[in-house]
């Protein structure tokens, strides 16, 4: 886990430390071959803006590659202007129709950082009680609506054991433009963010510059208990997610509650996080990264040990997927029930590659 794998995303890592910050930001202390080597990585992950934030303070800021980052960063600019609009239309469409919602992730962890330029965020995910779903799914299939490109949620299953009331109940609201949009509060949006990047086995470094940035500017009036939630073995999801921050990029500590400061990360994970930047392209991860449905591959058992490769879990996700701990513990119990569940789920009637994962 330590050869190259891991070695780009060991620098991507250090490329980013600190970016999120407002002021404070440490050196940039890459090399010139080493921005190049990265430069991509940072691109094709979202992180470009980032990584011009810190590049624009050092001496690479004229090099290639901080010319290249530094028109990503101008894109981006351009693309959240388009992206806000489109967000504050969403909102116009359903306070005509009469119907609420609450946006989660993307815009609204963009208001973690200094300017949201910073956080590209794509499509707009939106939480609607059960009795408004039909409606709301009707209204952004309309020629009105079908250029919003909405994320549907009945709930948010990172967080499925709070109740969608509860979640309207501590809900907040945001401007934006002429629309007022409803957001997650802070508790429930960091408990979200934080299991969301393990339930994707955390391969976006983005994700997790969300979390450090959360880390390090909770309100005065944060509550941590809250946000850890009942269940323990999602709190103990959510303090990995503190701890790969703290580890990876450096985040700060000393916002958290004096017995939430130990946060002991294994080993295995911090090295499967790296490997997975070493190469944080969407199309590399599952179900993407599968030449052919599975069941083309039942149908040609030549191709069986092959497809079961492809499709063996990773064990970030697998830990999730079975609700797990993320211990020192071997991995391979929890890729093994994994496994079992998908093919239990292929095995359904109506059971398809998406229910795989």
């Amino acid at each position: 886990m330590r050869g190259t794998s891991r070695a780009q995303g060991e620098l991507v890592a250090r490329a980013l430390r600190g970016s999120w910050r407002a002021e404070d930001l440490p050196p940039f202390d890459l090399s010139e071959p080493e921005l190049d080597q990265i430069a991509p990585l940072l691109m094709g992950s979202g992180a470009a803006s980032l990584g011009w934030r810190v590049v624009d303070r050092s001496p690479l800021r004229k090099s290639s590659s901080g010319e290249l980052l530094h028109q990503a960063y101008r894109l981006q600019s351009l693309q959240a202007e388009i992206q806000e609009q489109k967000i504050e239309k969403v909102f116009r469409l359903l306070r005509e129709a009469s119907l609420d919602a609450i946006l989660a992730k993307g815009w609204a962890a963009a208001g973690l950082y200094p300017n949201r330029t910073l956080r590209p965020y794509g499509d707009i995910d939106i939480c609607v009680r059960s009795s408004d779903h039909q409606a709301v799914s009707q209204l952004f299939a309309s020629p009105e609506g079908s250029d919003c490109w909405i994320d549907l949620h009945r709930n948010f299953s990172e967080i499925g054991n709070r109740t969608v009331e509860d979640l309207f109940s501590r809900s907040k609201v945001h401007r934006l433009g002429q629309e007022q949009v409803r957001v997650l509060c802070d508790e429930d949006h960091v408990a979200l963010m934080c299991i969301h990047l393990l339930k994707h086995g955390a391969w976006r470094p983005l994700w997790l510059c969300d979390v450090a940035a959360a880390m390090e500017s909770p309100a005065p009036n944060f509550d941590w208990e809250l946000c850890l939630g009942r269940d323990t073995i999602r709190a103990s999801w959510i303090l990995s997610a503190f701890g790969l921050a703290h580890r990876l990029l450096g985040a700060r500590t000393d916002k958290l509650p004096l017995k939430m400061r130990a946060l002991p990360v294994p080993e295995w994970l911090v090295g499967h996080v790296l490997q997975q930047w070493s190469n944080p392209y969407a199309r590399y991860q599952a179900p993407m990264n599968h030449p052919v449905p599975m069941a083309e591959v039942w149908r040609r058992p030549s191709g069986l040990i092959d497809g079961l490769r492809q499709r063996w879990p990773n064990p970030i996700i697998a830990t999730i997927s079975v609700h797990g701990r993320l211990n020192e513990l071997p991995r391979l119990p929890y890729q093994l029930a994994n496994c079992l569940a998908r093919v239990v789920r292929f095995a359904m009637p109506g059971g398809d590659e998406l229910q795989e994962h």
